[in-house]
């Protein structure tokens, strides 16, 4: 359902306006069901440390009191996990190391290995039968490159008028240059139908063998096959690691991208630890990592695992090391190629024998290269410690990454981890903000990062981020001192922080209630939430996300997404949330499904009153008076106007589009 050609037409502009001026709302805070102070605190604690209030969860966090529920969300240890920990548990690859993720899932550049005899075919037949897909797929490309270039040298090109180059030439000089292995290949042919579906009437065990034991050729006539939107059925009954090896026959690195959206998808809605989950996105965001740049696919799932997660809530200083020497973050800004002006490998020694997985340096013209890269020098003080602001100029960025060079990464292309190299480092001591940092190896960076990590800049800084995360896009700078002086004399305790934060009086002013605008995942996801949908296959939700703006580790820029209303406030982003909205509710969302009945309980007699059940069923506090009308309005309120409730799980339409304009609603795009 298009809105914008629907009667739903003037529910929208009411609806955009209410988001593109927040104030209004803020000022007349005209809700219906806030029957309390404490239901309204227990709300502004959900909303705000939560992806947002299941079905219970409002009367759970009252019934345990709200100050008890913060501080065990605060030591998300103490809460149990295990229904979470269930639907991860086919993610196979959620629990590989990179170097497993490597050898299972093989980036184009190892296929290249392969082909030329540098690496050995692996033994195990199913890795075997990606391996064999890619190198056909590889070698059928070097054939058409190869054809493209002789049709070129034999001077078939029309003649063409002095000065002219025909459109042949063009497009065989287009086709003549290099081409990245992974670039995708043209479509091949598929199987018949016929094929396809005696094979899918096997049981799912002789399915998967008789796969495996295919000729390349066929290999890939039924991996094009499988692109047509059939995988789902085709794959029932399978085993995880049966599943991932059909992804992989299409793209190696789509089943590591696909588990670990799914898992971030289904961590931020079923995770009893959400500030946890709250947390865990809010790093992933201040020290982004995109999952686009090459090799950084196969290092994000233990990026998240291994050094976000585990330091969420716990001091800053030791997160902002771990994500420093992260192959990740080295990879993502490539400072795992920097080398020093004046470092041994500098002055003679072969360039880096990875080089030309990563970002290629520039041509020297026979001059000596210093082969200095100042991406994360710059990003450490602007982006990760100090802000834009923090006093540090251009010298500082250079002697930064000066300081830095030699931190690398052991055989990346393989999924090594972290490596000091004393032959990539800038010998020499460093002034770096005023303080001089002696020669001292790769301890040289782990004393910058505690300065940095120490400073009041930073306390600042963080705290900042902090509270525009949980308050408002411009909090009270009285909290955001606090918070600071908390961070230096906690020494950086990010639970200590937080607690301060969760207990000022700022954080429960009237102010700061439905203060925040829901950034896509925070919508999709309490939209997920508040619904009590169960998620069968997540990989559609990503989908969603991808047409509102924000792919799961899509943010290619280190800034990673906003959580600032001016950067999700639009008229399309609206459209498209309320598009959203009405697809979840009308069960349009493959692999997700709203048990209605559920949800509402009992029969109502009309539209009027199934409108304020699903408001106070939906919207955690209700709406203002204006929503109600509007939405009343437009599905029309009495007796007459409300389908008889249709038994077996099909809803009247009245109520599946008047959930669906409450998810769309001002109110329910804040927290």
């Amino acid at each position: 359902m298009r809105l914008a050609r629907t009667k739903f037409g003037i529910f929208i502009l009411v609806f955009g306006l209410a988001c593109v001026a927040p104030q209004l709302l803020a000022e007349k805070n005209d809700t219906k069901s806030l029957n309390s102070g404490d239901e309204k605190r227990a709300l502004q604690a959900l909303n705000r440390l939560t992806f947002g209030p299941r079905p219970g969860d409002l009367q759970q966090v009252m019934a345990m009191g709200v100050d008890r529920w913060i501080n065990l969300q605060l030591h998300p240890e103490r809460i149990d996990d295990g229904a979470l920990n269930s639907r991860l548990e086919p993610l196979r690859t959620l629990g590989m190391s990179t170097h497993e993720l490597a050898e299972n899932f093989p980036d184009p550049q190892e296929i290249v290995q392969v082909m030329k005899g540098k690496r050995a075919m692996p033994s195990d037949p199913a890795l075997r039968a990606i391996y064999e897909v890619q190198l056909a797929r590889v070698q059928a490309r070097k054939e058409r490159k190869e054809e493209t270039e002789a049709k070129a040298a034999s001077g078939s090109a029309v003649a063409t008028k002095p000065g002219e180059v025909s459109q042949e030439t063009m497009s065989a000089s287009a086709a003549a240059a290099p081409e990245s292995v992974d670039r995708e290949p043209a479509a091949a042919p598929a199987l018949s139908t016929v094929e396809f579906e005696e094979l899918s009437s096997l049981p799912a065990d002789q399915r998967y063998q008789k796969i495996l034991a295919m000729p390349p050729d066929e290999l890939i006539a039924f991996a094009e096959t499988l692109r047509g939107g059939k995988r789902r059925d085709f794959v029932e009954g399978m085993s995880p690691q049966e599943r991932e090896t059909l992804i992989a026959l299409n793209n190696p690195s789509a089943a590591v991208d696909t588990e670990l959206a799914e898992a971030k998808l289904l961590r931020a809605i079923y995770s009893q630890r959400q500030l946890e989950e709250v947390m865990t996105d809010f790093w992933c965001n201040h020290f982004n990592v995109f999952i686009g740049k090459g090799l950084d696919h196969l290092m994000l799932t233990s990026y998240e695992r291994d050094v976000i997660r585990p330091h969420a809530l716990g001091r800053f200083e030791d997160l902002l090391v771990a994500t420093a020497k992260s192959p990740a973050m080295l990879f993502y800004l490539d400072n795992w190629l920097s080398i020093g002006p004046n470092s041994p490998q500098a002055l003679g020694a072969p360039a880096h024998p990875y080089q030309a997985i990563g970002r290629p340096a520039r041509p020297n013209q026979g001059k000596r290269p210093s082969g200095l890269n100042e991406n994360y020098g710059r990003e450490l003080l602007e982006l990760h410690t100090l802000s834009v602001n923090g006093g540090y100029t251009q010298r500082d960025v250079t002697e930064a990454a000066k300081v830095f060079t030699g931190w690398t990464i052991d055989k990346p292309a393989q999924g090594g981890g972290f490596k000091f190299e004393p032959r990539m480092h800038e010998p020499g001591p460093k002034i770096v903000l005023g303080r001089r940092i002696k020669e001292n190896g790769k301890s040289e960076g782990l004393e910058l990062l505690h300065r940095l990590a120490t400073s009041k800049q930073t306390a600042h800084f963080i705290s900042l981020k902090l509270a525009e995360r949980f308050v408002s896009d411009n909090p009270p700078p009285a909290l955001v001192d606090r918070m600071a002086k908390t961070f230096l004399k906690k020494k950086g305790d990010i639970r200590e922080v937080l607690s301060v934060l969760f207990q000022s009086p700022e954080f429960w002013d009237d102010s700061t209630y439905r203060a925040k605008v829901k950034t896509p995942l925070e919508f999709v996801v309490s939209s997920i939430r508040a619904t009590g949908a169960e998620v069968d296959d997540a990989m559609p939700l990503t989908g969603r996300l991808n047409g509102m703006g924000m792919p799961l580790y899509g943010a290619q820029p280190p800034t990673g997404y906003s959580m600032k209303a001016d950067a999700w406030v639009s008229s399309s982003a609206l459209l498209n949330r309320m598009n959203f909205a009405l697809a979840l509710t009308n069960g349009r969302i493959r692999g997700v499904r709203v048990d209605w009945d559920a949800l509402i309980g009992d029969q109502f007699s009309d539209s009027g009153q199934t409108l304020s059940a699903l408001e106070k069923k939906l919207v955690a506090g209700g709406v203002s008076e204006q929503t109600h009308t509007s939405i009343a309005e437009q599905i029309g309120t009495g007796k007459d106007s409300m389908p008889q409730k249709v038994r077996d799980g099909a809803e009247p339409q009245s109520v599946l589009t008047t959930a669906g304009l409450l998810l769309g609603s001002p109110e329910f795009q804040k927290r």
